[in-house]
């Protein structure tokens, strides 16, 4: 019979594991953020070095009106790309998160149905109703949750692909 001590001490240890785990995540998610803006950073400002060089050797206003409008395209894209990496990290990240915290309250359910069921062996005698309503309520809660997440991931779902078809490129018959 498992005591409710080592219960307790199993909990902590995986509430610390999944502490470190948050932890590990959200780092992983900021570096790859920082990455992404340094990226941009980098690519934005020798875009401009290039655009600003080019437009220092023209003389004539046509020229200068086509560069410009050059530039602005080639930042424009560069802006979109920019938005798609940081959809992609916080999307990425996000599901990271959402698995944790799923394994992490099966666990507690777990724990806890465990907890009820060694409960209900050395309730006395006659509090078979208070156990039964105890179950009752686990499995309810158990079975919302699971419709709550299930509806959280199609509404994911749905919306990164809503965000996937907005950021494909078109055929060459539509602009």
């Amino acid at each position: 019979m498992v005591k409710l001590a080592d219960q307790m001490t199993d909990m902590n240890n995986a509430a610390v594991l999944s502490a470190a785990r948050l932890s590990k995540l959200s780092l992983d998610g900021a570096e790859r953020l920082l990455a992404l803006q340094l990226g941009f950073a980098k690519s934005a400002l020798g875009d401009a070095t290039r655009a600003a060089r080019a437009a220092s050797g023209t003389q004539d206003m046509q020229q200068l009106l086509a560069l410009r409008t050059k530039a602005a395209e080639a930042a424009m894209s560069q802006w979109l790309e920019y938005s798609r990496g940081l959809y992609e990290v916080a999307s990425e990240t996000q599901a990271e998160l959402s698995k944790l915290a799923e394994e992490r309250l099966a666990g507690l359910q777990r724990t806890i149905t465990d907890s009820v069921e060694q409960a209900a062996k050395s309730a006395p005698a006659g509090s078979d109703v208070a156990v039964a309503a105890m179950k009752s309520s686990l499995a309810t809660a158990t079975a919302a949750f699971d419709s709550f997440t299930k509806a959280a991931r199609h509404a994911a779902s749905f919306t990164d692909a809503g965000v996937k078809a907005a950021a494909a490129p078109k055929g060459k018959g539509r602009r």
